[in-house]
């Protein structure tokens, strides 16, 4: 299993994929709002989203998981 990483902190503006999904790597998988700029976060492995560990609106510090693959 792997996991998709806030690179900093900031507020989560949309989430791409639910549970389920599959992926590949370098796939879109959430926006986030940092230092006023909209930041792709991206699954660096492929597979099937398990879990989303946030929701839009939350705010995130960096290195929080966000999502799950396996």
């Amino acid at each position: 299993m792997s996991e998709v990483t806030a690179p900093m902190g900031g507020k989560i503006l949309d989430i791409k994929v639910k549970p389920g999904d599959s992926v590949n790597e370098g796939d879109e998988v959430i926006i986030l709002e940092a230092m006023k700029m909209e930041l792709p976060v991206v699954t660096n492995d492929s597979g099937t989203v398990k879990e989303i560990k946030c929701k839009i609106g939350d705010a995130v510090d960096a290195e929080a998981v966000l999502v799950e693959i396996e």
